[in-house]
């Protein structure tokens, strides 16, 4: 049994787009507050959309979500310019 068996496609659907909505803002502030649990859930919540035929954009994710596999401590950390 999927961990999305009994919602909606409706539901399913809002669910991946919301992640897109929330990565746009962070985009738009300048802040990570999406991670890669965000990551894996969207990738998830695709595969799931994909299974039940529906259609979808895929999430552009930034550079430091890019590769999931890739441990977070080996990425750059962000400075601030003055």
């Amino acid at each position: 049994m999927s961990e999305f068996s009994g919602l909606s496609d409706h539901f399913i659907m809002r669910m991946h787009e919301f992640i897109r909505n929330e990565l746009q803002a962070d985009a738009l502030a300048g802040t990570r507050l999406i991670g890669l649990p965000a990551r894996h859930r969207a990738d998830r919540l695709f595969k799931e959309i994909e299974r039940r035929g529906l259609v979808c954009r895929p999430i552009e994710w930034p550079e430091h979500l890019a590769d999931p596999s890739r441990d977070p401590a080996d990425r750059p950390l962000r400075t601030i310019e003055n």
